[in-house]
């Protein structure tokens, strides 16, 4: 889902065939995108579509702390720093060799370990920390960051000529919200989720199509999960979804869906099992919406 598009499109979340081209060679590509948007995803795609007979190893340069980068990017000899294993480690690279190696926010990488990495790129060879003599590997390097790295070499906070190296081709995902297959994407979401049997009502839909998606397809994806274990009958109702994007939901939609419910209530004198009968729901979904719309029985 994430990054691609119905398959009728010649473009894939604004990545055209010629550039996902050059998946089928060794040329090192930078993904830029925002947080959620599948950029792992394109990465693995891309190797996948490589050809190459090596794994697929991936590395998020802002998940590991600064400084066990070094050891987990290029390995180490045994005894090469208290607390080292005596056999020692391949690193990440060395593993990686024959493949592809996925540098998650590579502009997060200490600079100091850019320098070390450019070497394994201009060179093909990886020195473990400890060691003297460098090892041959053959890596294909796909990077991504959800900074902009041109800003970042700029800024003077990521080396220039590194990144000259990593983007011999540059994808960018847009995000969510400028994708203009979201109904799209929602659908198989949707189908995920719900085994092909999920449906939205029109009030969710406003709803979802109201929100911003700061987090995008990845923030879409929990929406969906968590919705399809709330909704009743294989529909996903307004209050089954999550608080924040109740904000932004269709006013008019939400308050249609809030006054049905109410009226509902006052005919029934707020019995929720007969409310519920009469809406079709189970009364756990009711007593959810009442809270959810902040509603209560009327005081004569």
């Amino acid at each position: 889902i994430t990054g691609a598009s119905p398959p009728s499109r010649r473009k894939a979340g604004g990545i055209c065939s010629r550039e996902t081209s050059g998946a089928r060679t060794r040329l090192p590509i930078l993904i830029q995108g925002e947080t959620g948007t599948g950029k792992e995803h394109l990465a693995r795609a891309i190797h996948e579509g490589s050809g190459l007979e090596g794994p697929f190893v991936a590395i998020n340069c802002a998940a590991i702390p600064e400084q066990l980068i070094e050891s987990e990017l290029f390995g180490y000899l045994p005894g090469a720093f208290t607390g080292a294993s005596a056999k020692g480690r391949k690193g990440l690279i060395e593993q990686a060799d024959g493949g592809t190696l996925f540098l998650d926010e590579i502009g997060d990488m200490p600079l100091a370990l850019q320098s070390r990495l450019l070497r394994v790129l201009a060179e093909g060879e990886v020195l473990p920390v400890g060691g003297t003599a460098p090892r041959k590997v053959r890596i294909r390097i796909v990077s991504a960051s959800h900074r902009p790295l041109q800003t970042l070499v700029s800024q003077g906070a990521f080396r220039e000529d590194l990144y000259y190296r990593l983007n011999a081709a540059t994808l960018t995902l847009p995000a969510l919200r400028d994708r203009p297959d979201f109904d799209w994407v929602l659908e198989q979401l949707l189908k995920r989720h719900g085994d092909g049997e999920l449906i939205l009502s029109p009030a969710a839909l406003s709803a979802l199509k109201a929100h911003d998606w700061p987090g995008n397809i990845r923030e879409l994806d929990n929406v969906i999960g968590v919705a399809a274990a709330l909704a009743e009958n294989g529909v996903v109702e307004l209050g089954d979804l999550p608080d924040q994007l109740l904000a932004n939901a269709d006013t008019v939609g939400g308050n249609e869906a809030s006054a049905t419910l109410s009226l509902t209530l006052t005919a029934c004198n707020w019995n929720i099992s007969e409310a519920a009968r009469r809406l079709g729901l189970d009364r756990s979904t009711v007593h959810r919406q009442i809270k959810r719309y902040r509603l209560k029985p009327h005081r004569h």
